[in-house]
């Protein structure tokens, strides 16, 4: 071993260098008080200079830049926001809850009396049979949601396949799977964290978060739809009730128009935002993809547009296809028991292995 490599030698190099800074910086003999001025000054610049040297020693390196710079400038406002978001998840679903329950409570105390007592016979059933089956949908779903864990890499397992390590949990990372920072653990097939749900949504929660998008939109346009007489009727008597003197109504009769609004405006905004939010995973889904992969794809179909290439995602089996996986619909009555009923089937695949799609055709850049 070399003596520069010791121990020894490195402690009593950091003790010389801390002397020779400690020592009085004594000008040159000789000197008069203006060289001696300007002697001090220059030590004292090249002390300082080297202090910012040996400062920056400790974290700069080559692959730092202004992004991780700013990653390093943000990380209290993420650590904020992820402990926030966590703590709101549960006020979210209450919220949720109260919501959907009190929409639930007005159609059955003043919407419902009214179908049964104006409509046709034909017209009741239909109410009544879809009415009850996207509430049967929507519950379903939201619980399944909300309780079911989005998966997460076994940590037992040495011999996982894996495509990179997590830095956070220092264990690998397999195919599609990323880390999340509210959950603070890795993810399978993570696509975001949903505070509306305060859970990830994953490999196995996927297809119940996608489910009760779809049927909470559903429910909502029904609600519009149907309300749209009762709260133009509503809308009319509150506005007659505020403009001119006030007749001699029921207290019912006010609190019952007061409710229909309220019904048609939370489930008319439901359907706008939520419809919206739907739409776009229908979108990711039919790519096979998920929330994270498109930021991530999209970065890598510029970078390999510069050299020419093409990138094909590999998770991509067709739009019909994706659905399937997604759905897990094997087999054409699947659509009915898996898809239309309340379904707790698991995915057919673990999501740690992936089927990947490759054609020569269109080969995927790497």
């Amino acid at each position: 071993m070399r003596l520069g490599s010791g121990w020894r030698w490195q402690l009593s190099r950091t003790m010389r260098l801390a002397l020779r800074w400690c020592r009085p910086c004594r000008p040159w003999r000789g000197a008069r008080g203006g060289g001696s001025k300007a002697w001090l000054s220059g030590r004292c610049l090249e002390l300082w200079s080297y202090s910012k040297l040996l400062l920056r020693s400790l974290y700069h390196n080559t692959l730092n830049n202004s992004d991780t710079l700013l990653d390093c400038a943000f990380e209290p406002v993420y650590w904020i926001v992820d402990n926030v978001t966590r703590w709101f998840g549960v006020v979210f679903v209450c919220l949720v809850v109260m919501l959907t329950t009190s929409v639930v409570v007005i159609i059955y105390l003043f919407v419902l009396p009214v179908i049964l007592s104006t409509y046709p016979v034909h017209w009741i059933a239909w109410h009544l049979c879809y009415g009850h089956w996207l509430l049967v949908m929507v519950l379903f779903h939201y619980y399944k949601a909300t309780t079911t864990a989005p998966g997460h890499p076994p940590k037992d397992k040495t011999n996982i396949p894996s495509v990179s390590i997590c830095k956070k949990c220092i264990s690998p990372k397999p195919p599609r799977t990323h880390h999340c920072s509210i959950c603070n653990m890795c993810v399978l097939k993570m696509d975001h964290h949903c505070p509306w749900l305060n859970n990830c949504v994953g490999h196995f929660n996927h297809r119940y978060f996608i489910s009760f998008c779809l049927f909470m939109t559903l429910g909502c346009i029904y609600c519009s739809i149907s309300t749209k007489e009762l709260f133009l009727e509503a809308y009319n008597a509150i506005e007659l009730y505020y403009l001119s003197p006030p007749p001699t109504e029921d207290y019912k009769e006010t609190t019952a128009h007061k409710c229909i609004i309220f019904l048609w405006v939370l489930t008319s905004s439901v359907t706008v935002a939520l419809g919206g939010l739907s739409l776009w995973h229908v979108i990711l889904i039919s790519r096979g993809e998920t929330s994270v992969e498109r930021h991530i794809n999209n970065k890598e179909i510029r970078r390999l547009q510069e050299k020419g290439k093409v990138f094909k995602n590999p998770y991509h089996h067709g739009p019909m296809n994706n659905w399937k996986i997604m759905l897990g619909v094997e087999k054409r009555s699947h659509w009915l028991t898996r898809v239309l009923m309340p379904s707790s089937h698991i995915p057919n695949q673990d999501g740690i292995m992936w089927d990947c799609c490759f054609t020569r055709r269109d080969p995927m850049a790497i």
